[in-house]
C-alpha cells in the first residue's frame, strides 16, 4: 500500500514539473518577443512609402473604425488602399462617406474570384497590385491601428532586419464564445512557439503570423512570389510566413498589441465558424494532431481542475499546485497580450471548446462539407 502511494506522489510531482516547465517557456517566449520600438527618424533618409492595404467583403460596420485609426496616424508617407471585394451590404457607400475626399485612399474594384484561389488572397493579391509603397501593410477591416503604429512598426522592423513582421493583435472580446477562444491565439504563441528560433531562425516549420497584420518590405514580397504564391491557402499568413523563411528572408514575429487592436467576429456564429475554417487546416489537415492536442488539452488544461477541487478536500498540496500554476502561466498571458478580466479564469472551458472544434473542423473536412466564410464555400 505504501508503495502504491508513493508510486502516486511520484507521478505528481513528474506531472507538476511538466506545469513548472511550460510556465517558465511561457516567461521566456513573453521576454523574447520583441515590442514594437520607438521611432527615431533620421533627418538625413527621406521616409519610405508605406501602403496599407486592406480587402474589405461586407465590412460596413468596421468601415467607420479602421478609416478614421488610419486618418489618425502620424507617419507622413502613406497611400491607403482599400478593395471592395463585391460587396452587397453599404461597404462602398460607407467608405466614400467616411474617406470624404481624403487624396491618400484609394478604393479598388474587386475581379471576379479566380479558379483556384481563395477569396481573400485574391483580394491581398490585387491590392499588391494596386500598391506603390517601399512597405505593404497587410491589415484586416477589423483592426484599429494607434497614431504611432507605423513608425514604431518600421523601426522595429528595421532593427530586426525583417522583411516579413507580423504579430497577434489584442482582441478586445464581446460574446461568451470569442471570450472563450478567441485569446487563445496569444496562449498558442506564448506557450507552444519557440520565439528564439522562430525570431533568429529560417526554418520555416517554427512560423506563426496573423494575416490582421503583416507588414513586409516589397522587394521581398515579389521576389517570394506575394500572395500569388499562396494562393489556394486558407491559413495563407502562416503559409507566406513560411515561404519567406524558405527564401532564406527574415520574419519577425512581434507583440504588437500596444498598437494594433482586432475586433475579430461580431457573433457566436462568425467565431464557430472562423475557427473551423482555419484550425484543421492550420494543423496541416492532420487527424493525429487533432488527437494528440485534445489529449494533451485534456491532461494540461482540464483535469487539474478536478485535482485542484480533491486537493482542496484533502489538503493535498501536490493536487493542487498544477490548477495554480496553470493560471498564473495564463494571466501571464493575458498581461502581455493587454487582455483585461478575469479570462484566465475560464482556461478549462476554453480548452474544452477548442477541442469541440478543433474536431469539428475536422469531420467536416473529412465529410468532404468544407467551409463557409463571407458568402463563400472552400474546401
Amino acid at each position: 500500500m505504501v508503495n502504491v502511494v508513493e508510486s502516486e506522489g511520484e507521478r505528481m510531482i513528474y506531472y507538476m514539473l511538466l506545469f513548472i516547465f511550460m510556465l517558465l517557456l511561457t516567461i521566456v517566449n513573453i521576454q523574447a518577443m520583441p515590442k514594437l520600438k520607438r521611432y527615431e527618424p533620421d533627418s538625413k533618409t527621406p521616409q519610405p512609402l508605406i501602403s496599407i492595404l486592406i480587402p474589405m467583403r461586407n465590412e460596413e460596420r468596421n468601415v467607420k473604425r479602421i478609416i478614421s485609426s488610419i486618418k489618425g496616424l502620424t507617419y507622413s508617407n502613406l497611400e491607403c488602399v482599400i478593395l471592395d471585394d463585391q460587396s452587397t451590404d453599404q461597404t462602398r457607400t460607407q467608405l466614400l462617406k467616411e474617406i470624404h475626399g481624403d487624396p491618400r485612399f484609394t478604393i479598388v474594384e474587386g475581379k471576379e474570384l479566380r479558379e483556384g484561389w481563395v477569396g481573400k488572397v485574391h483580394a491581398c493579391h490585387q491590392l499588391s497590385q494596386a500598391a506603390n509603397g517601399d512597405y505593404l501593410l497587410f491589415v484586416d477591416a477589423d483592426v484599429e491601428l494607434k497614431e504611432r503604429t507605423l513608425e514604431h512598426t518600421l523601426a522595429t522592423a528595421q532593427a530586426t532586419k525583417a522583411a516579413l513582421l507580423t504579430g497577434f493583435p489584442r482582441f478586445p472580446v464581446k460574446t461568451w464564445l470569442e471570450a472563450l477562444v478567441v485569446p487563445l491565439q496569444h496562449v498558442v504563441v506564448f506557450s507552444y512557439l519557440p520565439v528564439v528560433v522562430a525570431n533568429r531562425n529560417k526554418m520555416s516549420k517554427a512560423s506563426a503570423a496573423h494575416g490582421a497584420f503583416m507588414f513586409i518590405k516589397k522587394e521581398a514580397y515579389e521576389a517570394v512570389g506575394g500572395h500569388e504564391a499562396v494562393k489556394s491557402s486558407l491559413v495563407e499568413d502562416v503559409h507566406l510566413a513560411q515561404l519567406f523563411k524558405q527564401k532564406k528572408h527574415r520574419v519577425t514575429l512581434a507583440n504588437i498589441t500596444s498598437h494594433v487592436s482586432c475586433y475579430m467576429y461580431e457573433t457566436t456564429e462568425e467565431v464557430w465558424n472562423g475557427f473551423a475554417k482555419n484550425i484543421f487546416v492550420g494543423l496541416g489537415r492532420s487527424a493525429k494532431a487533432v488527437w494528440v492536442l485534445s489529449v494533451f488539452f485534456a491532461c494540461y488544461y482540464v483535469l487539474p481542475l478536478p485535482f485542484f477541487i480533491a486537493g482542496i478536500f484533502t489538503g493535498n498540496m501536490l493536487w493542487i499546485l498544477p490548477f495554480c500554476i496553470m493560471l498564473f502561466q495564463r494571466f501571464l498571458i493575458d498581461r502581455s497580450a493587454q487582455q483585461k478580466g478575469l479570462l484566465f479564469c475560464t482556461m478549462p472551458a476554453s480548452a474544452i471548446v477548442l477541442m469541440l472544434l478543433m474536431n469539428h473542423s475536422m469531420k467536416r473536412e473529412r465529410k468532404k462539407q468544407g467551409y463557409e466564410w463571407k458568402g463563400r464555400h472552400y474546401q
